[in-house]
């Protein structure tokens, strides 16, 4: 195996799934254990300023190899899986020369990757796919994204007639919890631009992301014997459901894509007394999602009208922006970007992202930090993979990025 595959199946051994009803940074003691692994192989390479923090945020600096003034680069992935499905006790499978047919992930429990629900198999017949047995998610999302970023810099260690400057490179935690960049100092992070780089297929590179809040909505209710109920008993349940389908049916995740913006209930708990409904609310356009986040407050008001009582309470936080209005004004980072990925014989294409990365956090913390593709496909369950050559092709941009700065 080549050594971006040596070192993802290495790091997908370790189970790092961040917990976000966990306050504490990082949230899941596994990802320190991650942490330190990644820590001593960095200083075994040769890297300098090697170190993890208090939070286990793991930062090193490859030097520059000329004293020719070199703008500084970053280089970011996250070691956490999500907490959505289980990341412990990986067992990947290699599936060599891929003939374009449904693979069958494990017969127990009749889990297969069919290319008629999972169209872009298609687009790696010949190719080595890596996936899981079916019982977990494979953390290709973010552990290939740390693979291809060490091997990237390991290779350059290893040439030093190829002339660089400084890159910076920096393994988060809880980023799958939306806090990856909570606690990232900056300041310590020297550099002109970042990337993040973290799923996507080969040649993407995106610069746009969805702003983002999260919704809760806490409905009180008035509990009564049922049998002595009648205009007395208000049932918070039925009030949820009434505030529910005052949401627009056309703005669920399940029928949007592109630009499209979406409401989703993503929990829903309670009893006649009390009940609590959490959302997410996502668009690309500042405007719209400001209009989706009225709806909700909207939506409380009516019934509070309509109950002559104060019964619905709609909070919302918002979480990330947008970060195009960010990297736009650094159109350079983009023609590096293209020119590495022309001279790896791929075409850059950029699409929105219709989530949030930690470069959305930094972007505005004054850091530019658009994302590139790691190669891989369905994150966050067991219908996740990635191909052997997606990955090479990762290590062979990251490399050439890093080469084309130098030119600049």
């Amino acid at each position: 195996m080549s050594q971006v595959v040596d070192r993802f199946i290495s790091y997908v051994g370790y189970e790092t799934a961040s917990d976000g009803q966990v306050e504490q940074c990082p949230s899941t003691e596994n990802q320190r254990v991650f942490g330190n692994v990644l820590v001593k192989e960095m200083q075994a390479m040769g890297l300098q300023k090697v170190s993890i923090d208090a939070n286990s945020y793991v930062m090193g600096m490859l030097p520059a190899n000329t004293k020719r003034k070199i703008r500084p680069i970053g280089l970011i992935a996250h070691m956490d899986t999500s907490p959505d499905f289980s990341g412990e006790n990986v067992k990947p499978q290699f599936h060599e020369n891929y003939d374009g047919g449904t693979i069958h992930l494990s017969k127990a429990s009749k889990v297969s990757l069919n290319p008629k629900e999972f169209p872009e198999l298609k687009n790696y017949i010949g190719q080595t796919l890596i996936t899981t047995d079916g019982s977990t998610l494979l953390g290709a999302d973010d552990k290939a994204g740390i693979a291809e970023i060490l091997t990237a810099v390991d290779a350059l260690i290893k040439q030093p007639g190829l002339e660089h400057g400084e890159v910076w490179i920096c393994f988060t935690p809880d980023e799958e919890i939306g806090r990856g960049a909570d606690l990232f100092e900056v300041k310590k992070f020297p550099v002109d631009f970042a990337l993040t780089v973290d799923g996507g297929p080969v040649g993407e590179y995106v610069y746009e992301n969805f702003n983002a809040a999260g919704a809760q909505v806490e409905i009180t209710g008035r509990s009564v014997h049922p049998g002595s109920a009648k205009n007395k008993m208000i049932n918070s349940l039925e009030i949820a459901m009434q505030f529910h389908h005052l949401m627009p049916q056309a703005a669920k995740p399940e029928y949007t894509d592109g630009y499209d913006g979406f409401i989703h209930l993503v929990k829903v708990d309670g009893n006649i007394e009390k009940a609590t409904l959490l959302y997410i609310i996502r668009d690309h356009d500042s405007e719209k999602f400001e209009q989706l986040k009225s709806i909700l407050v909207n939506a409380g008001g009516y019934l509070n009208n309509r109950y002559q009582q104060d019964l619905v309470k709609v909070m919302i936080n918002d979480q990330y922006k947008n970060m195009k209005e960010k990297i736009e004004p650094h159109g350079y980072i983009m023609e590096i970007v293209r020119t590495a990925m022309q001279q790896a014989g791929i075409e850059l294409f950029t699409e929105p992202v219709r989530g949030g990365t930690d470069g959305a956090r930094l972007s505005f913390m004054g850091l530019p930090t658009p994302n590139l593709f790691t190669g891989g496909h369905n994150g966050h369950g067991p219908y996740e993979f990635i191909s052997v050559q997606s990955m090479e092709k990762a290590v062979a941009v990251i490399q050439k990025i890093i080469l084309e700065v130098a030119k600049q």
